[in-house]
């Protein structure tokens, strides 16, 4: 088998002599979904064969028998079941031995009943199985094709497909047309499989004239399509390299790419800069078209910055609100502090420290207020007496984060139900609109809100305009934590506006269990290193000293699948959870799972889509926002099983079932691994931290702080004393431009 990955040289056998050989795909052995690079194996029937003399001269090969080949090459689309043309050359690699390499190849439609079943049964057509083409074809013969394309309703009159089967059938039979039409244009123009489905996803079969017209809306419209493949789409479409769609497009994808790095602005000459190095077009067409831009309001300049006019919306909107939430009244009478504070410590059989005290009279007392602190520090205890007290006055309070196990832990630490921000809002998918918001306000009275550090100025503003003006608002979070993975800085600007009462707890309550977890959580988060575990058999944190790469992973997966749940007990499949600071290297996340996967499920039921191995039982995580299927980024699910027929994958997130078609299947990746980026938000009861110099570049205190704090029961922290010394010193972290504690100052007075 050739994967395409580790490639050595082949050698030519028949060096300047191409042949044409025809034959149906009966397997993919190897697919990449990004460069089209295909590995399959081809039936050959004899009568078909054109110049394969080599081949049928085989003492093995019958007169009648059909001889499977191995063709590789690059193509657009191909199914198993199609017959391939390809014109090439016969080569002997030294690894795969011998193989037909393709400099062309073409899909044709299969023309044998024999081959019409394959195809049919091979999954790409949902409602149809194997067992099912076999009653289509029997009915129909070599006819099967056309009477799915011309007369489908003739497929009724088989046993087994009702009016829903039907209608099922003809809805995937014709996207896949469209698809394949869809995809040979867009692979024509150098775009890879995998954002070729995401092109027809978003704009079905108006994709070919969407595209045509002005590629560069990919970069906006299509998540994972980025400037650099949009503008190539461009330059073989032959839009000129100068044009003001092009200038107009790379500006405000400057401005983009700026606020995946988390800023919400831009300096206006900066913002040029960056473009002109982006472009390489004259400054002055540059100019015109940033100026272009901001006139029909796709950009705001605002004291010298650009804004992205939806980042500037949100930035002052939220200013805004919570100034208008700060200067009204409450809309209950006022609780007797003095009186709440002493019931809850008894209702709850412990004595609170001062700083928790603090913080109860003031989220008690003030319409906004802040409490934020560490791991162990009682933040939680806090949310607790909080909504006792609300609840306790008949008081409607509820709770919300960013994330699905964020309002999963909320609601396990409170007992009472927390929700996602987006489910909490009510977000209608079709729309892209929240159900609440100005004149449709929530109808709680008291909102606490956790993991703040989380959440994107984006996400903040459509918050804060569902809450009325008389709504209490209590923030909760650790502001040492990672940022948001939007734009902005909430927290922390909530924080350093100074306009919102805030109490930073730092007493670690946890300390007396002996958890070395928090203990050293703090003492890196104080640049300090942290206590090393020896030989106590009690710990619940392990650093174990590695210097080699091949080492380092070596003693990851014996740690995940041995070593742990041998002395712990934890399942590897659910319970152990591996955090990388990257995705890409030999110790990054993509590899890992790659290698953990084959080492905790190397086989069973599976489907291969985008260059991944899907398998029921995998560890599975959602890679962006799906609103349909209430499947959001960072949801780690199972997958359950696989419906070839259907074309789908069961995935279980927390005992709710989702399906994914197989076209779905690139917003899931594997995730026994996982960035620690990823992991915000997250509480798991083991990880295995990786640590080495190679991850030099993401290398900081906050995020070695954030990998630790994911840890519930034990921490077991692999790799290189300097490589931590290095996280521990750096508290560089990146200074997001934004404006908003400004603009908070302003608007509170």
């Amino acid at each position: 088998m050739n994967n395409g990955d580790n490639q050595q040289a082949p050698v030519a056998s028949d060096a300047g002599t191409l042949e044409e050989l025809t034959g149906v795909v009966s397997r993919i052995v190897y697919r990449s979904e990004d460069s089209g690079y295909t590995v399959c194996s081809v039936k050959l029937e004899r009568g078909a064969r054109q110049r394969q003399s080599d081949i049928f001269a085989s003492k093995t090969a019958k007169s009648d028998q059909a001889v499977d080949i191995t063709v590789v090459g690059v193509c657009a689309a191909v199914w198993v079941g199609e017959t391939i043309k390809a014109s090439g050359k016969w080569i002997n690699h030294p690894r795969h031995g011998r193989q037909f390499e393709a400099g062309q190849m073409t899909c044709l439609a299969p023309v044998t009943a024999e081959g019409i079943k394959v195809f049919l049964g091979g999954g790409m057509i949902k409602g149809i199985g194997p067992a099912l083409a076999d009653k289509i074809v029997e009915r129909f013969g070599t006819d099967t094709l056309r009477i799915m394309d011309k007369e489908s309703k003739r497929l009724t009159e088989i046993p087994g497909i009702g009016k829903k089967t039907w209608d099922k059938i003809k809805e995937s039979w014709n996207s896949q047309k469209a698809i394949r039409d869809i995809m040979v244009f867009l692979r024509g123009h150098g775009v890879g499989s995998a954002q070729a489905m995401r092109i027809y996803r978003q704009y079905g079969n108006e994709a070919v004239a969407v595209v045509t017209r002005n590629p560069y809306r990919l970069c906006r419209d299509v998540w994972g399509i980025g400037f650099k493949s949009a503008d190539k789409i461009a330059m073989n479409l032959g839009i000129p390299a100068d044009s003001e769609i092009r200038a107009r497009a790379g500006i405000a994808y400057t401005l983009q790419t700026m606020a995946d790095e988390g800023h919400c602005y831009c300096p206006w000459d900066v913002l040029l800069e960056e473009g002109q190095a982006l472009l390489n077009i004259p400054s002055d067409i540059l100019h015109r078209a940033a100026l272009a831009e901001k006139a029909s309001g796709g950009i705001i300049e605002e004291g010298g910055n650009a804004y992205l006019a939806g980042l500037h919306m949100a930035e002052t909107g939220v200013a805004v609100r919570i100034g208008a939430l700060l200067k009204t009244p409450h809309i209950f009478r006022p609780i007797d502090t003095d009186k709440a504070v002493p019931w809850a410590e008894k209702r709850m059989g412990i004595k609170f420290a001062d700083a928790q005290t603090e913080a109860l009279e003031i989220a008690l007392s003030r319409k906004v207020s802040i409490i934020t602190g560490g791991p162990g520090v009682g933040k939680t205890t806090i949310v607790r007496a909080l909504v006792d007290i609300f609840h306790a006055r008949g008081l409607k309070t509820a709770l919300a984060a960013p994330t699905g196990r964020a309002a999963k832990r909320l609601f396990e630490a409170t007992g009472v139900e927390a929700k996602t921000i987006h489910r909490l809002l009510k977000y209608q998918p079709r729309t892209g609109m929240f159900e609440f918001g100005p004149g449709h306000s929530l109808e709680e009275e008291i909102f606490i809100l956790d993991e703040v550090s989380m959440v994107d100025i984006s996400l903040m503003y459509h918050f804060l305009r569902a809450l009325s003006d008389k709504s209490h608002l209590v923030f909760v979070g650790d502001s040492d934590q990672l940022p948001s993975v939007g734009p902005g800085s909430v927290l922390g600007d909530l924080i350093s506006s100074q306009v919102i009462p805030c109490v930073k707890l730092n007493t670690i309550f946890r300390q007396q269990s002996g958890s070395r977890i928090v203990r050293n959580a703090h003492r890196v988060n104080n640049g300090e290193m942290f206590e090393m575990s020896g030989d106590d058999a009690s710990s619940d944190f392990f650093f174990i000293k590695c210097e080699n790469p091949d080492e380092v992973i070596a003693k990851t997966l014996e740690l995940v699948t041995r070593r742990i749940p041998d002395r712990f007990g934890f399942d590897p499949g659910t319970e152990v959870q591996v955090l990388s600071p990257m995705r890409r290297n030999s110790l990054g996340a993509d590899n890992l799972n790659v290698l953990l996967q084959q080492k905790m499920n190397p086989a069973g039921p599976a489907v291969t889509r985008f260059g991944t191995i899907y398998r029921v039982g995998d560890r599975v995580m959602q890679i962006r926002n799906d609103y349909e299927k209430e499947a959001y980024n960072g949801d780690i699910g199972i997958i359950v099983d696989i419906d070839e027929g259907d074309g789908s994958v069961g995935v279980d997130f927390d005992d709710r079932r989702v399906n994914y078609g197989y076209a779905d299947l690139d917003e899931l990746t594997l995730a026994y691994a996982c960035s620690i980026h990823k992991s915000q938000g997250s509480e798991y009861p083991a990880v295995v931290i990786l640590m080495a110099t190679q991850h030099f570049k993401l290398l900081q205190r906050n995020l070695l702080y954030t990998a630790i704090t994911r840890g519930r029961k034990l921490v077991c922290l692999i790799g290189s004393t300097k490589a931590v010394s290095i996280a521990i010193s750096n508290n560089k972290t990146l200074l997001r431009r934004t404006s908003l504690a400004r603009r908070l100052a302003s608007a509170a007075n």
